[in-house]
């Protein structure tokens, strides 16, 4: 949901250079200048060994997607995505991660998100989206909790910090919070709406999703769109995800020789602007009518999967209080930006007296896990293994912390 705060919160120093280490070819960032036009979507099981629906209770489960068991004994990385995304905008950081550490991935569509269902989608508190975390893992380990690592990004990072707070998972070891700030993502708060109404309301396919997602910059590789945009979209018709639709036929085309014309649902067609030169201008503006009615339906096939702009009452409490709440947090933790702007006084005081690590990656957008997933996972992997968290696999070295 904060993916605002990289279009409206522009840093005033200059960027860092990028982290260094080895760069993986399973990292989609290498092909950001390709020419490619091929939006076709990629499958879950590309990343993951396994994908469940998990019952808390009668009215709600949830939907996880889960890497292979380690070889070696491992902790759970249990990862919360943003407001609006899927468990499935970790696919790549998944991937990455788990060449580099024994451990396994565990990444869960949040309540109102993606394939999971529950009795009121619309409650999006802070409080009950914690207690949902916490009680899925009480289900998935009801004997004994495995060593579980939290990392979130934008809104799960803040329900990653209130998990953490109300002491809701036993055996957590530590949390890792992704370019979100409380400073910051409140004051992006009142452009929320606006940003909200610029996006496209309808896509006329999930190939022309993933086309948008990519040039609005909500994800800048177009390979890790191509398996999370589907994820947050649903079919207009059967009100089912798109990826429920997958895999697309073998024999399946769309021209994208020429780029969509993606407009604003507040833009006006300048095209079809009258000329008042020579005459009064109406009393009120008319929306011109140049499509016929096959046409517009064509073109709302699948709309978004969660309404964003009704969780508003929400919103200030997933961000308010963040910097105390994280700087409280009883084990480690790991602050990771897209860029160093809007670091509150308690959170500068905090990482100066060494109370977490913070890192800034360069060249990236607020969708840090999808655009850079190689560099992350270093950051991350090499924090653990200082940490004794987890155990490196291969010779991965991960690079030291610049902040």
């Amino acid at each position: 949901m904060s993916h605002l705060q990289r279009s409206i919160m522009k840093s005033r120093l200059p960027p860092s250079g990028a982290m260094p280490g080895r760069v993986s070819k399973f990292d989609p960032s290498l092909r950001r200048g390709s020419k490619s036009k091929d939006y076709k979507p990629k499958m879950w099981d590309e990343f993951f060994a396994e994908k469940d629906d998990i019952a808390v209770d009668e009215k709600n489960t949830f939907r996880i997607y889960k890497t292979k068991t380690p070889e070696k004994s491992g902790p759970v990385l249990l990862m919360l995505h943003g407001g609006g995304y899927c468990g499935l905008t970790w696919s790549y950081l998944s991937q990455e991660i788990t060449q580099m550490l024994h451990c396994q991935c565990l990444c869960v569509d949040l309540r109102g998100h993606g394939d999971s269902i529950t009795d009121n989608d619309e409650d999006l508190s802070a409080e009950t989206l914690a207690t949902d975390v916490g009680k899925l893992v009480s289900v998935l380990f009801p004997d004994q909790c495995p060593p579980i690592y939290l990392i979130g990004h934008s809104m799960g990072g803040a329900i990653a910090v209130h998990v953490a707070n109300m002491e809701l998972i036993p055996g957590l070891i530590g949390v890792t919070v992704i370019d979100v700030v409380e400073g910051t993502a409140l004051e992006a708060l009142a452009s929320m709406q606006s940003f909200l109404r610029s996006r496209p309301k309808y896509f006329k396919s999930i190939t022309n999703a993933i086309e948008w997602c990519v040039r609005s910059g909500q994800v800048r590789n177009l390979d890790s769109a191509k398996i999370s945009m589907p994820g947050q979209i649903i079919n207009c018709v059967t009100k089912k995800l798109a990826t429920n639709e997958l895999p697309l036929p073998d024999d399946y085309f769309e021209d994208t020789s020429k780029p969509t014309l993606f407009k604003s649902p507040l833009s006006i067609d300048e095209n079809e602007e009258t000329d008042f030169s020579n005459e009064e201008p109406p009393a009120k503006f008319k929306i011109p009518n140049s499509a016929s009615n096959t046409e517009i339906d064509d073109n709302k096939k699948y709309t978004w999967r969660i309404d964003l702009s009704k969780s508003e009452i929400y919103w200030k409490g997933w961000f308010e209080g963040l910097s105390e709440k994280f700087l409280n947090i009883r084990v480690t933790k790991q602050l990771i930006l897209a860029s160093i702007d809007g670091l509150d006084k308690a959170l500068t005081v905090g990482q100066m007296q060494g109370k977490f690590q913070m890192q800034v990656l360069a060249k990236c957008g607020h969708a840090v896990q999808e655009d850079r997933p190689h560099e992350l996972a270093e950051v991350i992997g090499s924090y653990l293994v200082r940490n004794k968290y987890a155990e490196a696999a291969n010779e991965f070295v991960g690079p030291m912390p610049s902040c």
